[in-house]
């Protein structure tokens, strides 16, 4: 299935990574490397899902979140929450702020598209 997807990630080595993986396994993918891009980004191209790290300069992920549930247009997208910064409650605040879905980095394929799959079922059930 091929999903348009908007990744959202601050560091060139792990964005680059990120789509290269996405585009090869047949995935639409547009990138930004800050939040406030990121967020233009995602009401321009209406993806399926949002792939956004927390720690970005300017607006950080909670805050890309905040701007695109409190945009009618993009609302219903799930954002997927990525970080380095996966210990202690992490995991639980990124849930608690609405993410869709977690991912500590570094990422790899193992971890990627089996989140990314299961945050797609989830909103293809809703």
């Amino acid at each position: 299935m091929r999903t348009r997807i908007v990744v959202i990630e601050d560091s060139p080595a792990s964005r680059d990574f990120i789509v290269r993986l996405l585009r090869t396994e047949g995935h639409e993918v547009v990138a930004a490397c800050d939040g406030e891009t990121g967020v233009l980004a995602v009401a321009r191209e209406r993806p399926d899902v949002v792939l956004c790290d927390i720690q970005l300069p300017g607006i950080d992920g909670f805050e890309v979140l905040r701007a695109l549930r409190g945009d009618p247009a993009t609302r219903e997208i799930p954002v997927c929450a990525v970080t380095a910064f996966a210990l202690g409650d992490m995991h639980e605040l990124a849930r608690s702020a609405g993410f869709a879905g977690f991912l500590a980095k570094p990422v790899s394929a193992a971890t990627l598209l089996p989140a990314l799959r299961a945050v797609m079922a989830r909103r293809n059930a809703s």
